[in-house]
């Protein structure tokens, strides 16, 4: 069964991020607004989001889950989307 690494977004963030309306689509996130959360193992995004439902460790909006594939799923109040960092520009200095 695969794992997925869980990527919990900053508490002081996650207001901000609840107050945005949706938009479809990849959703852009940054390394530095998330905490590493640990690992699932679950066999999708959905399996992984239910068998934490209702423990500690539960997903919240704005949660990511990083499949084994690198692919990141966003937990959003209409289900999980695409999610993709955002690479700092390189400098020209």
């Amino acid at each position: 069964m695969p794992s997925y690494r869980i990527h919990r977004l900053k508490e002081h963030l996650r207001p901000q991020f609840q107050s945005i309306p949706h938009a479809s689509g990849v959703t852009a996130v940054k390394s530095r607004d998330y905490r590493e959360g640990g690992m699932v193992e679950a066999t999708g995004a959905y399996a992984a989001w239910s068998s934490l439902r209702g423990s500690p460790a539960a997903l919240a909006v704005g949660d990511l889950l990083e499949a084994p594939d690198g692919a990141l799923h966003i937990c959003k109040y209409v289900g999980f989307e695409e999610a993709r960092w955002v690479l700092p520009e390189p400098s020209s200095v």
